[in-house]
């Protein structure tokens, strides 16, 4: 038996398919900011999980939120293997602090290297077993640009009491630093910056499950003085399987495209119960025309009902000509909807 989908209408049905040092240097720290285009990106052109972690450095035009640092007659400390350590700044409800070696750290792999990181700070103020989870992006002015060079790995960094410094020992290649035609060096200044996120652990869930059989899955469907019916669809009474109402359906003059040969009957879903999850919903259904004295005429058919009421999907169960061989009985006839499967949708906690 052909299993078509449908859609109704006001009158009619319509098929559907259905995220440091001693001289004179100036430095400002400034914490303001706020996403644009991409320059660059690293990236391997296979997709696979642990390749694709790899490090991200993307122009954009607007500032870091969290944090810049801006340092003037930077040629005097250019040399220094000791880091600078910024003041403090508060992001995401914590302090934290700009850690830059102007040289590369060399305990992270960051010879020939700008190395920048980000360290927690204040932490004795934390509850014991504390761990604060951000997505971090490091910055570096493009001052020719008028952008930031934005790097980030796309991991989520976990600051606890055994790790409270994250960043990168590779930040930018200090032959691409100090190339005047970038223009990451502009007068004897540049900037650095940070991009803090927390980055909380959902509470909640959106748990779907598919019930066989759910109670009261059967709904039966008796039309009185079929031969008065007109060449309209008519509806049965809404009824509750799972946590949605659902309804039957039928033309009983000719199927949706028209055919005056075919009966055809369709399960529609409503509304939902209250305090229901609205979501799309998975209906699986036996639909029969129940032959009064014998075998029935049926068939089955499966499909996601959208969240807006009025979808249906259905069957063309037998033949207009067919009726009288037990089927048409004292000018009535009887539909059948056993709902085998549906899916449920709870909000529960992680």
């Amino acid at each position: 038996m052909e299993n078509r989908k449908w859609n109704l209408g006001i009158v009619c049905l319509a098929f559907l398919f259905i995220t440091s040092s001693s001289a004179e240097f100036l430095i400002q720290q400034v914490t303001e900011g706020r996403v644009s285009s991409v320059l660059e990106t690293e990236y391997n052109s296979s997709y696979n999980l642990n390749s694709n972690l790899g490090v991200t450095r993307v122009m954009r035009d607007e500032r870091p939120s969290s944090k810049i640092v801006t340092i003037t007659n930077f040629s005097v400390i250019k040399e220094r293997s000791e880091p600078y350590e910024s003041s403090i700044f508060e992001s995401s409800g914590y302090i934290w602090r700009l850690i830059l070696y102007v040289t590369g750290n060399k305990n992270d792999g960051g010879n020939n290297h700008i190395s920048l990181y980000v360290r927690i700070e204040d932490t004795q103020s934390l509850p014991k077993g504390w761990e604060v989870n951000v997505d971090l992006k490091l910055f570096v002015h493009n001052l020719k640009q008028r952008k930031y060079l934005a790097i980030s790995d796309g991991t989520v960094k976990r600051y606890n009491e055994a790790k409270k410094e994250w960043g990168f020992g590779k930040l930018i290649p200090l032959s691409t630093f100090y190339n005047m035609n970038e223009g990451y060096i502009v007068q004897d200044t540049c900037s650095f910056g940070a991009e803090i996120l927390l980055v909380k652990p959902v509470q909640l869930q959106e748990k779907v499950t598919f019930v066989s059989n759910p109670p009261h899955n059967v709904f039966t469907w008796r039309i009185h003085s079929f031969s008065t019916l007109e060449n309209k669809v008519y509806y049965s009474d809404d009824f509750l399987v799972g946590d949605r109402y659902w309804r039957l359906g039928f033309n009983p003059k000719e199927d949706e495209e028209g055919r005056p040969h075919a009966i055809p009957i369709f399960l529609i879903a409503q509304g939902f119960k209250p305090n229901a999850v609205a979501t799309t919903t998975w209906g699986a259904v036996n639909l029969r025309l129940k032959h009064q004295l014998g075998n029935d005429k049926k068939g089955y058919s499966a499909a996601w009902y959208p969240i807006k009421p009025g979808y249906g999907v259905g069957l063309d169960i037998i033949l207009r000509k067919d009726l009288r061989h037990g089927y048409l009985v004292e000018d009535s006839i009887v539909f059948e909807a056993e709902m085998v499967m549906v899916s449920v949708t709870k909000i529960v906690p992680t």
